[in-house]
């Protein structure tokens, strides 16, 4: 008996030391666009490799709905967008500061592999019968207006309410918009360069420059951000070689 109340006991005492490991990094809160979703995993862990102190803790989603949260009190380090309306709101209010921006990027027409409806370039979008777009408060859907009316004014109004009449699905971001697509659910759709080349479900077509918009990547660090020294490190390092070799890779330009 004496000999199992030991092994108790030294068993019981293992186990403690097991579960008080705990992991002390400074837990570095980032919001990012959900575009931004494969980048900045990438991002996160070769800032970790180079900052071992520090752990990365990533959530995506569409800008507005990021920037909702942080009207709403959610705390957070540093918030990376997809456009400057939403980051400058902030800023204005009070909410974020020191905004820069660490990439850019342009647009592109995705189809479905099979490609039902045949589409081959851009003006072929009128061949489509289920369109799906970013919605008017997402940056996406933003820019798809902005690409949309340039088209318009080119190739007549006619291509425009061909469009518009078909279009199926307004959706919160951008990879809602691609995931229609990669499901065969929608024949065409805008999105960023950078989710056209992660996904192995779509086709890519380029818009023509002159329709084409850049869209800028901003990111600040929360006003009230309980790891500053820490979000600062991160934006510093946004802006190094290796970060924007990183976002290269990922259908990214730098913002210089």
């Amino acid at each position: 008996m004496r000999h199992l109340a030991t092994r108790a006991l030294l068993l019981s005492t293992l186990l403690l030391g097991c579960s008080g490991s705990v992991d002390s990094r400074t837990r570095l809160s980032i919001f990012a666009a959900s575009s931004l979703t494969d980048s900045f995993q990438a991002l996160a862990s070769e800032f970790e490799a180079q900052n071992p102190s520090i752990a990365v803790e990533l959530a995506f989603a569409g800008s507005q709905v990021l920037r909702l949260q942080i009207e709403q009190g959610a705390s957070v380090d540093l918030f990376a967008s997809a456009n400057q309306k939403h980051l400058q709101e902030l800023v204005d209010d009070g909410y974020m500061r020191s905004p820069k921006v660490f990439a850019s990027t342009d647009l592109v027409m995705i189809v479905p592999i099979a490609n039902p409806a045949e589409i081959e370039t851009f003006q072929d979008l009128t061949k489509a019968s289920r369109i799906v777009f970013g919605n008017e408060f997402s940056p996406i859907g933003l820019y798809t207006l902005e690409v949309l009316e340039r088209a318009t004014a080119d190739l007549g109004s006619s291509f425009g309410s061909v469009v518009s009449e078909r279009i199926t699905s307004l959706e919160n971001n951008v990879r809602m918009v691609r995931a229609k697509v990669e499901l065969g659910e929608a024949d065409a759709a805008l999105v960023y360069r950078p989710d056209a080349i992660t996904s192995q479900g779509v086709l890519t077509l380029p818009i023509p420059d002159a329709w084409n918009v850049l869209a800028d990547f901003p990111v600040a660090v929360s006003s009230e951000a309980p790891h500053g020294a820490e979000a600062a490190q991160f934006l510093e390092f946004l802006s190094s070689p290796v970060a924007q070799e990183l976002l290269a890779r990922h259908g990214f330009v730098s913002a210089s």
